[in-house]
């Protein structure tokens, strides 16, 4: 493992997990048992250091949150269409239990799968029970078919629904765009390509295209419903081999844009998503897909937006690393993260295995590389005006206990709006330097401090305001002597 002492912790970071359920884990287990669960694995996150969680709202057309539109998942009780008992919302309580914690909360959701493959029955009020001619099936699946622009209005409707019902932080898509290929298995859009291709000789192009306008739209529609809230998108980690694309990766696998129809660089070109997270989940050295080689390529190809590295827990501790087969490869991985200038945070794959703590992850984490607190990334795109200083600082003793209390500043805009608040603390004789991220004591939404028994001393207490995009107020400082 790297030493505390060598790796630089950043100031800024995106650190997140996804919490997945079509896996199961949730379905059937009942009201308090998935609060507990939940309530834990954020816990242990805060501990690590997290600042983010993608939670997954909408797996196949359903819903793990009260919809008028669609029916609540069988992946939550088991039953489509059948509501949680005890009653409670699952997107509403996440969001509620991560920001006490000050993590950032993206309702992930599924575009276009409308049912899975296990063995389950549609709810009436489901969009292919209503409307079968806008699906098609492959392998198994049931898809909400991505050139009828009928479906991107749907899915765009179920958005702002979530935005206009939720305070989330973000909107997240995955890797599913048209389905992952089967050897043999034909995608059924034939007639329709022959009937509007419009304008398009090659099927490839069309369907990409068909995809552009979702991307295009959905983009659109967050951003006027809630410019604060950030778009991101999670791609297969292969945008294209160098085989079938000169700047394409040295690699040998499955492709974006040529198996899934997915042009994620032309999205980032276009600025039509917030944030990135290419899903690289091999390991370094691997043969068809080698993590070095990846992360370099999504580095030199797609930092014009923020660039955050989707991380396999469980395959990066089960590989030995290259260079000392005594240790597994996350102090390499990381490494490469600070050397990779465009790289700007870490989605972990996925939060249970981080917080059951393999290999010493979540250990490592929390002991060395996200050891001290992170504010978010910048995004100047959406918003980068720093808000005002707060006011009124100052301390007040309150018998046993001291508190650094202020005002928040002024406001006329979203943008403007101070939402959080970092405290920093330096000895006397310091450098007030608030670039370091050591120096974090608190990042809070409270307008008030209670500062902690210290050895007698001189101490400063910066405080700065933070707007919703996380831009940065100057400092106002107080001297307190302990």
């Amino acid at each position: 493992m790297l030493q505390a002492q060598t790796y630089q912790v950043p100031k800024r970071e995106f650190r997140a997990a996804w919490i997945q359920c079509v896996n199961g884990q949730f379905q059937g287990i009942g009201t308090e048992t998935m609060q507990q669960t939940l309530r834990y694995q954020l816990d242990e996150l805060q501990k690590d250091g997290a600042n983010a969680i993608i939670f997954q709202v909408r797996p196949a057309c359903d819903a793990l949150y009260q919809s008028s539109i669609e029916p609540w998942s069988h992946f939550l009780t088991g039953v489509q269409g059948m509501a949680p008992s005890p009653y409670w919302d699952p997107l509403k309580w996440m969001v509620d239990e991560c920001h006490k914690r000050g993590m950032e909360l993206h309702a992930w959701i599924n575009p276009y799968r409308a049912k899975m493959k296990s063995a389950y029955t549609l709810a009436a009020n489901h969009i292919a029970s209503q409307h079968p001619e806008r699906t098609f099936d492959y392998d198994g699946l049931t898809l909400l078919n991505p050139a009828l622009q009928e479906n991107r209005d749907y899915i765009c409707t179920i958005v702002e629904d979530i935005l206009n019902r939720y305070d989330v932080d973000g909107l997240h898509i995955d890797d599913y765009f048209y389905p992952y290929p089967v050897p043999g298995v034909a995608i059924p859009d034939d007639a329709q390509f022959q009937a509007n291709s419009q304008g398009y000789t090659d099927k490839g192009d069309w369907r990409r295209y068909q995809v552009d306008l979702l991307i295009e739209q959905l983009n659109n529609t967050i951003h006027r419903v809630k410019p604060w809230v950030k778009f991101g998108i999670s791609p297969f980690g292969i945008y294209r081999n160098q085989k079938s694309d000169p700047q394409g990766s040295k690699t040998n696998g499955l492709q974006n844009y040529d198996d899934l129809y997915a042009d994620i660089l032309l999205w980032v070109k276009k600025g039509w998503l917030d944030y990135n997270v290419p899903q690289l989940y091999w390991e370094m050295g691997h043969k068809a897909a080698d993590y070095t080689e990846l992360i370099r390529w999504w580095n030199t190809h797609a930092s014009e937006r923020p660039l955050f590295i989707g991380e396999d827990v469980g395959r990066t501790v089960k590989a030995a690393d290259l260079q000392n087969p005594n240790r597994n490869q996350m102090p390499a991985k990381m490494q490469l993260h600070q050397e990779c200038k465009g790289v700007q945070g870490t989605v972990l794959w996925y939060a249970k295995v981080a917080v059951d703590n393999i290999g010493n992850y979540g250990t490592s984490l929390r002991n060395v590389y996200w050891r001290y607190p992170a504010l978010q990334p910048l995004m100047p795109h959406l918003d980068s005006k720093a808000p005002d200083k707060v006011r009124k600082l100052k301390v007040i003793d309150m018998g046993n206990q001291q508190v650094l209390m202020w005002t928040a500043p002024k406001f006329k805009t979203w943008g403007d709006e101070a939402t959080k608040y970092v405290v920093y603390c330096f000895k006397k004789g310091e450098n007030l330097n608030t670039d370091d991220p050591s120096h974090i004591v608190a990042i809070t939404t409270e307008p008030f401090y209670e500062l902690p028994s210290m050895e007698p001393g001189k101490y400063v207490y910066l405080v700065t305001a933070l707007d919703r995009l996380q831009n940065e107020s100057k400092a106002v400082k107080k001297k307190v002597k302990r």
